[in-house]
């Protein structure tokens, strides 16, 4: 029986934990089809993530190349794994629902015409596969049955939590070479700016984040001395960037950027449902609030319910003495 087809995401030869995610996810469902899993990954410079795709579970590896996949492009990237799909008559394909993850899946959807379930927390194969996701920002979880030639799915982000398999070897890696019309050319990252250097949002361990109750950019420099004694990036709600204080670049939510750090210090934030869904995947949250009604601080594992202008700067003075 043909493998399930992983669609992994890279840039340039950095391979994010969402790919690592869907390997993850990839070992469960391929033992439940009782298939093995044949990742696949774009351009020459994803030619050192191999031994990595088989540490997490690949069986065999698909490396597909093409002088037009140097960089990220959603039109060459579905079409290649269109043809590759053709090449291989694969049991079914995933992804991680990455923004990334579902575009080049909706491409392969929309190219061999077929429907594409996207944002996965189960998924139970069958004559009808049947799922549950998540919509509405998190606000809801759907069931669904799925009746495809060929099931395309896409498991949430940060739903599970990358592991190597415990036990596994070198994948066999098979080269693939797409033909690729030049139209699709005009859908590729042509440049790049840096915006930041270093630790980002979405992958620091630490993340102190401040909502409306931080009351003016210039209250954000507490949060700025905390987060960067405890090595982490700061990170705000939504009301923020409406008012003007903070870049959306900084942005926690459903809209913004979704995390999951180690622990995430919310600091003057309700916690509204969009801000939630952004957060959710923290390993640890410790609120700071005055209102102990406040969403933040009911759905947290920490809480202290006080003025954050007075408990952030304590923490900063305490973290330091104890280093001294």
């Amino acid at each position: 029986m043909a493998g399930l087809l992983v669609v992994l995401e890279h840039d340039r030869g950095d391979m994010p934990v969402g790919s690592l995610e869907a390997l993850t996810k990839a070992r469960t469902l391929a033992g439940n089809m009782g298939v093995g899993i044949e990742a696949v990954l774009m351009g020459e410079n994803a030619s050192e993530l191999m031994s990595v795709c088989g540490e997490y579970g690949a069986d065999v590896v698909h490396h597909i190349t093409h002088g037009m996949l140097s960089d990220y492009g959603p039109e060459a990237w579905g079409e290649s794994v269109v043809q590759l799909i053709a090449a291989v008559s694969p049991a079914a394909v995933m992804a991680v629902g990455t923004d990334r993850g579902n575009e080049v899946m909706a491409q392969v959807a929309a190219r061999l015409d077929l429907p594409f379930v996207a944002n996965c927390l189960s998924v139970t194969p069958g004559d009808s596969w049947t799922m549950t996701r998540v919509q509405w920002g998190g606000s809801l979880l759907e069931d669904s049955t799925l009746a495809t030639s060929l099931p395309l799915v896409s498991y949430g982000h940060h739903t599970v939590e990358a592991t190597p398999a415990d036990t596994w070897g070198a994948a066999v890696v098979q080269a693939f070479s797409p033909e690729l019309d030049p139209s699709l050319a005009r859908t590729m990252i042509s440049d790049r700016v840096v915006l930041s250097e270093g630790v980002t949002l979405s992958t620091a361990s630490v993340v102190v984040s401040g909502g409306r109750g931080v009351g003016s950019p210039e209250g954000f420099a507490q949060l700025e001395e905390l987060a960067e004694l405890l090595g982490g990036r700061v990170g705000c709600s939504r009301a923020v960037t409406n008012n003007g204080w903070r870049n959306h670049a900084d942005q926690v939510g459903q809209t913004g950027t979704r995390i999951a750090p180690e622990i995430y210090i919310a600091c003057g934030i309700s916690g509204a449902i969009q801000h939630w869904v952004g957060a959710m995947a923290s390993k640890n949250i410790l609120a700071i609030n005055t209102d102990s009604e406040a969403n933040m601080v009911t759905k947290a594992g920490y809480a202290v319910i006080a003025d954050l202008h007075k408990i952030v700067p304590a923490v900063s003075k305490e973290i330091r003495r104890r280093r001294a």
